[in-house]
């Protein structure tokens, strides 16, 4: 069953560091299954303010286990992940595919 990381960042130092974050984190992703749903800025705002300004980031892999592999592996946590260190305020969260009679 499909499994889903989502980020929604509220950058604040976009530092040369960050784009090669942006490149390794994505090429981490595919080596793992991952693929992006989306990745970047609301083309309009419909409601509320949340999102305001925000970039969101959606993330699907095959399965949870892929996209814990991926996340919680020591190539993110020690290598890719501190390349953005300093760069935003970071909300991120793991969910799992709807159950298919709701999809």
């Amino acid at each position: 069953m499909p499994a889903y990381i989502i980020s929604v960042v509220q950058f604040t130092n976009m530092t040369p560091q960050l784009k090669e974050y942006a490149q390794k984190s994505a090429a981490l992703a595919k080596s793992h299954g991952g693929r992006y749903v989306v990745r970047g800025k609301t083309v309009e705002l419909l409601e509320g303010s949340g999102l305001d300004g925000k970039s969101v980031v959606i993330l699907e892999f095959p399965t949870m286990e892929q996209l814990k592999a991926f996340v919680k592996g020591d190539e993110y946590q020690k290598t890719v992940k501190p390349l953005r260190a300093g760069t935003g305020i970071y909300d991120i969260g793991i969910f799992e595919a709807p159950p298919p009679a709701m999809q």
